[in-house]
């Protein structure tokens, strides 16, 4: 792709950009001439299989322009590294996240869920609009930081790193939409970056040290980091900062900016709010949620497909070739960077009837299974796939069910489905006005 329709298309929509570049080589693999910066892209999902199960050809490097900005805000953690380092923490943290563990905390999850729920009936009752933005970071913060970090992070602090995440995700782009400039070089945004990685530290740093001086044997995510490893060393304090930094991220961030777009896509398709509220009426009706409820909510879990489809949180996880290699009959130079992007794959119409619509019934269980496994993968894939997959879909339909069984809403303005550009993929800010349902308990 020469440099006069690449860069153009690429400051101007990045987004459309990357998935004009994929429907028009129709999967094929494509370079991308930006000046110094030459990147393949990659989008067919037989090509994307071979990249992201393999470890030791296609490599997540922290050196390389991509992730530099990554690897400045959260460190050598189990989001940016290769090798010993992330197979350390991967062996760590993957027990607390298996299906069975993470079921037996879908009860706790829920009644935090609840609590954090109940705090809007007051302005239900008085018709006070609320950011949703704000209603999800609190609804996520309170379940994420008692199932997960044991209420070592309270929820105050946990918004406030939540909020600085957000500052990070924001200024990044900048250097991710300029790979070629040095970091000594300033650029809009550096300053705020630096600041909200400062105040990270100063929130999660001391309650990191106090565990490590007393560590306990708790099953969070912070007493199993700071405990020694299956081998015997411990981790030092940048590590575990790094780490519980990255799963904070993760464990937050998805689900915050995944179920944001559930307001502005209820507001669209009013049939699908129609159909959701009517399921969630059969299946859990005025109730709390429960862990049985979930399996039973088919359509709920069609609608978050459908939005994981649409707006990938990561929209952008690039590799980095080791040696060269030969990918789709294209020589791929030894070193150079490797666009994945979810977004653009499955917006592809080579994969998708319709792509660009809002069609949650493509992924109803009666339709017949995709051709290609990986033209869906809003979780990654291979090794590196998240490891939070499985609490996310717990975690997400009864966020969903618990707000619809209480609340219908009203938008403060018209809805807008076109994704704020970041390290994740947000929806513009909605104001909403929340009605208490019929039968609802608003106290």
């Amino acid at each position: 792709m020469p440099l006069r329709d690449a860069l153009p298309r690429l400051v101007r929509d990045p987004l459309a950009a990357l998935v004009h570049f994929g429907n028009q080589s129709g999967g094929e693999v494509v370079r991308l001439n930006l000046g110094t910066f030459r990147p393949y892209l990659v989008t067919h999902p037989e090509h994307l299989q071979q990249i992201l199960r393999d470890r030791t050809s296609y490599i997540r490097d922290g050196e390389s322009m991509l992730w530099r900005s990554v690897r400045r805000a959260v460190g050598d953690a189990i989001l940016v590294t290769e090798g010993e380092l992330w197979e350390s923490s991967r062996d760590t943290l993957q027990p607390l996240f298996t299906k069975q563990r993470v079921e037996v905390l879908v009860d706790r999850m829920a009644v935090a869920i609840v609590e954090a729920v109940a705090a809007l009936d007051e302005p239900a009752r008085t018709g006070q609009a609320v950011d949703a933005m704000t209603v999800m970071s609190r609804i996520v913060c309170q379940a994420t930081t008692r199932v997960l970090f044991g209420q070592k992070i309270p929820v105050s602090d946990a918004l406030q790193i939540f909020g600085h995440l957000g500052t990070i995700t924001r200024t990044m782009v900048t250097r991710l939409l300029a790979p070629g400039v040095p970091d000594w070089i300033p650029l809009p945004g550096d300053r705020a970056f630096r600041k909200a990685v400062e105040n990270i530290d100063a929130l999660v740093l001391p309650i990191i040290r106090k565990e490590r001086a007393n560590p306990g044997d708790g099953d969070d995510i912070i007493a199993t980091l700071c405990r020694p490893r299956a081998n015997g060393s411990q981790a030092s304090e940048a590590q575990v900062r790094s780490d519980v930094v990255a799963m904070f991220a993760t464990a937050t961030e998805t689900t915050i900016s995944v179920l944001s777009w559930l307001w502005p896509v209820l507001e669209t398709h009013p049939h699908v709010a129609d159909r959701l509220y009517a399921e969630i009426d059969e299946v859990v009706g005025r109730g709390p949620v429960q862990r049985a409820h979930i399996p039973q909510m088919r359509y709920t879990r069609m609608v978050l497909d459908e939005m994981l489809r649409l707006w990938p949180a990561g929209w952008n996880i690039p590799r980095t070739a080791v040696g060269e290699q030969v990918l789709g009959g294209v020589r791929i130079d030894s070193g150079a960077t490797i666009l994945v992007s979810p977004y653009a794959t499955q917006r592809m119409k080579a994969f998708w009837d319709r792509p660009d619509a809002f069609d949650p019934e493509r992924f109803s269980p009666d339709r017949p299974r995709r051709q290609h496994r990986y033209s869906y993968f809003p979780f990654g894939g291979g090794p590196h796939q998240c490891i939070g997959q499985h609490l996310f879909l717990l975690e997400a339909p009864i966020i969903i069910a618990t707000l619809l069984s209480r609340y219908r809403f009203r938008l403060g303005q018209s809805a807008d489905l076109k994704p704020r550009l970041g390290a994740s993929l947000r929806p513009r800010p909605n104001m909403l006005t929340l009605l208490a349902r019929d039968g609802a308990s608003i106290s």
